[in-house]
């Protein structure tokens, strides 16, 4: 073989390993520039979900607002509203959901009954705000609701906004309580309760925060669905082999009362 065939061959095989090393040199450029870009990506990504959440965080702090307990609410952690004198031998208490179509119910069938035996002093009813449909189907009528009965609570008004909103309550995938306009609407039907002061409490949300409170207070005890009816601490309205009447309930009022 001659000396220019060899180096012939020696060039080709320099430049072909020459042009390899180019080719594993720019792979790996690739390689590096993908590995960046991904590494920003998730970093992007993260900063993106912590704004998220951190933005979540602020948002409900800065909704839920400070805790202010509605006048004259009693009992452990002051979520209770009650109603009826004080004194009364026998005590109802009843864990309610402005949107719950079983305290709906509840209410239609027992609520004349309730008022009657309070107003002769035989019962006191003491009301705990829950929020379940809320959490259930989504929405914001059960809090705005039972924000606006809490701000009825402050006017001495409950019992008869209370009373007007089961009254006027919606299916309970309408969520028409999620609209603070319609519950200053029905407002306008309780004498006296109309007014700027009640209008800023349910429009501000002023007891969010204490039916929030009310709520956790709820999924913390015992007690898991809505309407939960006690009389004097026994559970009265859950046995279904045994259903509470109206008349059932007045007469162990009324014995309670005479005893």
């Amino acid at each position: 073989m001659s000396q220019k065939n060899s180096e012939g061959k020696r060039s080709a095989r320099e430049r072909l390993q020459e042009q390899r090393l180019k080719e594993e040199s720019r792979t790996k450029r690739k390689r590096t520039l993908i590995a960046a870009v991904v590494v920003v990506a998730v970093l992007g990504a993260g900063a993106g979900i912590a704004a998220l959440v951190a933005g979540g965080k602020d948002d409900k702090k800065k909704t839920a607002g400070p805790l202010v307990a509605p006048q004259g609410a009693t009992g452990k952690d002051t979520v209770t509203i009650p109603v009826g004198k004080p004194d009364a031998k026998s005590t109802l208490t009843i864990y309610e959901d402005f949107r719950c179509p079983g305290c709906g119910q509840f209410e239609l069938g027992f609520r004349d009954t309730i008022r009657d035996l309070e107003a002769k002093g035989q019962l006191k009813t003491d009301y705990h705000l829950v929020t379940l449909i809320d959490g259930n189907l989504r929405g914001s009528g059960s809090l705005n609701a039972a924000n606006a009965a809490a701000c009825a609570q402050d006017a001495g008004k409950f019992a008869a906004y209370h009373d007007l909103l089961f009254k006027n309550q919606p299916q309970e995938t309408d969520d028409a309580f999620g609209k603070k306009s319609r519950l200053l609407e029905l407002a306008g039907q309780v004498p006296g309760l109309d007014t700027p002061a009640f209008r800023k409490c349910v429009e501000d949300g002023t007891h969010d925060s204490w039916v929030k409170k009310s709520q956790d207070a709820f999924s913390k005890s015992a007690y898991h669905a809505t309407p939960t009816v006690l009389l004097n601490g026994k559970d009265v309205y859950g046995d279904q082999s045994n259903p509470l009447t109206p008349d059932k309930l007045r007469q162990m009022v009324t014995a309670k009362a005479k005893g």
